[in-house]
């Protein structure tokens, strides 16, 4: 693999962003050059992917510089999996946001601002340095932040102020935690660490910095009783962004606990037990919160917050089945999520609401719609073959090798919490006649759109819906690679005999 390929999904996201900012005003010509910029992104991230598959893991140090002083680029099958799905999901809000998004907002910056958070969710997962994991965190934080207050009104910026309070406080708890762990080791870089701190003779020291870490990545990603400032933040800003948050910025949590806790806190005990239970009561918390709901994009809210939960559970269980499963069911989140928020979107244009009172024979007047829909809601319940079923298998497999009847009972429950909750979502949307009210806010509805309006608006979802159909019908090669990865997650030899030996250095 050439290392140059590893910068690319990280710097032609900027140099696209770059562009764009010369087309401040040039709103039609901003909207294509994003759609055409996307496409490429997942052709360079799709190469980075293939090769990474067929060769191994790649390096790269930036000025090079070896490893550990360097900051290094890695490219292992976790994260340049992360990398393609990032991709994917842009493309598809991309398209989405050029027919959503209004042209005040895109004269104010929406897709350069849109396109640096991609490069900084892409940097998050090719990083190998723990302090850059820091800094591309702060640029996800900056650019979302922007992106929720774009248009200022005053829900955004309630939302607002909950997201970027919470949030801070999550990055000055991680930066502690890293200042934590080189005061103790003398490096920055994830792998010298994974060896440094297994010698480390203060192993309090070493627990508070796993505490520190746990909740630092809890907030970002949602966890029990850290997840308030998500259903308060997320409903707020237009659909477009809200999928890509939904999507993947708490994945960005999920990812940092795979990594720190599999390559430096590796068989810590106590941090397992911690994870379970903050999992199992974040299942429960996020269907109970979804199920009282009446507003749609909170409902998909919510049940972000019970799927982390899914996830983290299988990274507190430990064992390979478990984190197989974390990885299967972290791919089908991603496109799941995005779509549903699109799909809010769709409705929103539709009905003019997003209140389940208010919508609703979706089906009477627009079945194929109906049918477009069906998809990504019943594969994130997880019918049997969709996409949302093979990584519960995993887990319920996982729950049942280690006797955790706790994991596999909070499974099932939020399992069937999710199912009562898309019944009701699909029976108010698509069965039950039409209010009858009129819309809420004054708008053009889709019928009044012109018809390569509405094609954009219904493009991104049928792209999602086909790579989650793809996820589930095609399970045997979503497993084998959430296989690899969990195998690599067990035993990390390999990445870390990438990263400060490669090749023509020999290891000590």
């Amino acid at each position: 693999m050439s290392p140059q390929l590893i910068f690319w999904p990280v710097l032609f996201q900027l140099l696209l962003a770059v562009a764009l900012l010369f087309l401040w005003r040039k709103v039609q010509v901003q909207r294509a050059v994003s759609i055409a910029g996307s496409t490429v992104a997942v052709v360079l991230s799709a190469a980075l992917f293939t090769l990474t598959l067929r060769d191994g893991i790649g390096t790269v140090q930036a000025g090079n510089w070896p490893a550990p002083f360097g900051i290094a680029l890695v490219s292992d099958t976790l994260s340049s999996l992360l990398v393609l799905l990032t991709s994917l999901a842009g493309l598809a809000v991309s398209v989405f946001s050029s027919a959503s998004v209004t042209g005040a907002r895109l004269k104010f910056g929406y897709f350069p601002v849109f396109h640096i958070l991609l490069m900084g969710l892409n940097g998050a997962f090719l990083t190998g340095d723990l302090f850059n994991l820091y800094v591309w965190f702060e640029v996800i934080i900056i650019c979302s932040f922007v992106l929720i207050t774009l248009g200022t009104e005053r829900k955004q910026l309630e939302g607002a102020v909950k997201y970027f309070t919470l949030n801070m406080l999550a990055s000055i708890i991680f930066l502690t935690a890293i200042a934590v762990i080189y005061g103790l080791t003398g490096s920055l870089n994830l792998a010298d660490i994974s060896i440094q701190i297994a010698a480390i003779e203060n192993r309090f020291l070493v627990e508070i910095a796993a505490v520190l870490f746990f909740v630092g990545f809890g907030i970002k990603s949602a966890v029990f009783p850290l997840y308030f400032w998500l259903p308060a933040s997320y409903h707020t800003p237009p659909d477009a962004v809200s999928a890509i948050f939904g999507g993947l910025l708490t994945k960005v949590g999920v990812y940092a606990y795979l990594r720190i806790f599999t390559l430096i806190f590796a068989g810590d005990a106590f941090i397992r037990e911690l994870l379970v239970t903050a999992a199992i009561l974040t299942i429960v918390s996020g269907a109970l919160g979804a199920l009282i709901q009446n507003n749609l994009r909170k409902v998909f809210s919510y049940l972000i917050v019970c799927h982390i939960g899914f996830m983290i559970v299988g990274i507190g269980l430990g064992t390979e089945t478990a984190y197989a499963g974390t990885v299967s069911y972290l791919i089908h989140d991603i496109v799941v999520k995005t779509n549903l928020f699109l799909v809010a979107g769709l409705i929103f244009r539709v009905k003019g609401s997003v209140s389940l009172r208010d919508i609703g024979g979706l089906y009477k007047r627009y079945p194929w719609l109906s049918l477009l829909i069906a998809v990504p809601l019943f594969s994130l319940v997880g019918i049997p073959p969709l996409s949302g079923f093979w990584p519960k298998i995993s887990l319920f497999g996982a729950a049942t090798e280690t006797r955790s009847f706790w994991v596999l009972g909070a499974l099932i429950f939020g399992s069937v919490l999710t199912l009562i909750i898309v019944a009701k979502v699909w029976a108010a949307a698509v069965w039950k006649e039409p209010s009858g009210k009129n819309p809420p806010v004054k708008m053009v509805l889709f019928d009044q759109i012109s018809k390569e309006r509405r094609i954009l608006y219904v493009l991104p979802i049928v792209l999602l819906s086909l790579v989650s159909l793809y996820i589930g019908f095609g399970a045997e090669h979503i497993q084998e690679i959430a296989g690899r990865v969990a195998a690599d997650l067990i035993n990390p030899d390999a990445y870390i005999e990438a990263v400060l030996y490669p090749a023509g250095k020999s290891s000590p």
